[in-house]
């Protein structure tokens, strides 16, 4: 009786196992609504190598898919639709039209010159470039083709939406990113990747980079430069990022020159350095093209210039050693 009971628990447990395992492999093998269709879908403007197998006066090289998406074959009097169709789905609708004159004829199609799915980098990126695209990607994979931000860029992405590719209306929703005209996405939300700003791109579409605002650093400083104002910024700080002010200037009167924006008006404000470094001044926020120049001091440019002209005389006197 126990063997008997034994052996039944045994076939219990293995028919469970196969009936669980039988269900496992329907979950795996059955699509999700998630799941979308990645692949290439022609478009306007490329060029196709049509093959037909055993019918090469049929078959046809370098065919450009005109602007309406349609393509023409011998002996099919109707045009036929490439445009929204993979290379298998094109070829079994070219398939189709010869199946009044043959029996099962064999089409394949290969896409020689991508043209339909053109992007543009353009603005503050190291490298601007038009990117033809073969796959979908996004706008992180786009901005690494364009080798990322030049110094100059500013904190926004601007993708300017391109058109739909007409008669594409069975795709999948989510190949598609919205149809906004214009979508401005933080720079450095967009390199770390995240979601939200990092859509899919898709053909037609151009993506910009301003360039930052700029301040101007002049005067008595160790490097005079440009500065883009990529975050807020006060005038102790550019002075510093342009090496610091040398030892002859006039620290307590640093002269920031300002432009109203749309006015020819111009403001001058005056900042010293070594109250601000002691807290009891404010150091003033930057503003766009603001240009801060750091005066010399006259006392002390003297004082530098007699140093100057009196420590090569003194190195040419004779040393005498005293007893």
């Amino acid at each position: 009786m126990k063997s008997n009971s034994r052996l039944a628990i045994c076939r219990g447990t293995l028919l469970a196992a196969v009936l669980m395992g039988l269900c496992l492999a329907a979950t795996a093998q059955t699509p999700t609504a998630a799941t979308t269709d990645d692949r290439y879908r022609i478009g306007p403007g490329d060029v196709l190598d049509i093959r037909i197998l055993n019918r090469p006066t049929l078959s046809r090289d370098s065919v450009r898919v005109e602007g309406n998406g349609m393509i023409r074959m011998p002996l099919i009097e109707t045009e036929i639709q490439a445009a929204c169709r993979t290379e298998g789905e094109l070829g079994k609708d070219i398939a189709a039209g010869y199946l009044k004159f043959y029996r099962n004829p064999q089409v394949d199609v290969f896409i020689k010159e991508y043209h339909a799915r053109q992007v543009a980098v353009m603005g503050a990126v190291i490298e601007p470039a038009r990117f033809e695209m073969k796959q979908r990607y996004r706008l992180l994979d786009l901005l690494s083709y364009a080798k990322g931000p030049s110094e100059k860029a500013g904190q926004i992405v601007n993708i300017v939406r391109g058109p739909k590719m007409s008669g594409c209306e069975g795709q999948s929703a989510a190949a598609d990113d919205g149809s906004d005209a214009l979508l401005s996405l933080r720079l450095s939300d967009t390199m770390n990747g995240l979601e939200k700003a990092n859509p899919y791109v898709r053909a037609g579409d151009i993506i910009t980079i301003p360039e930052a605002d700029q301040v101007y650093v002049v005067g008595n400083v160790y490097t005079p430069k440009t500065l883009p104002l990529k975050e807020p910024m006060t005038v102790s700080r550019a002075i510093a990022m342009a090496g610091g002010p040398l030892q002859d200037s006039k620290t307590s009167r640093i002269k920031v020159l300002r432009q109203e924006p749309g006015s020819t008006a111009k403001t001058e404000l005056y900042v010293d350095l070594g109250a601000v470094a002691k807290k009891r001044a404010e150091d003033p926020m930057l503003r766009p093209n603001d240009i801060i120049e750091v005066p010399t001091s006259a006392g002390k440019s003297l004082l530098r210039s007699l140093l100057g002209s009196v420590a090569p005389s003194i190195a040419q006197l004779p040393v005498r050693v005293i007893p």
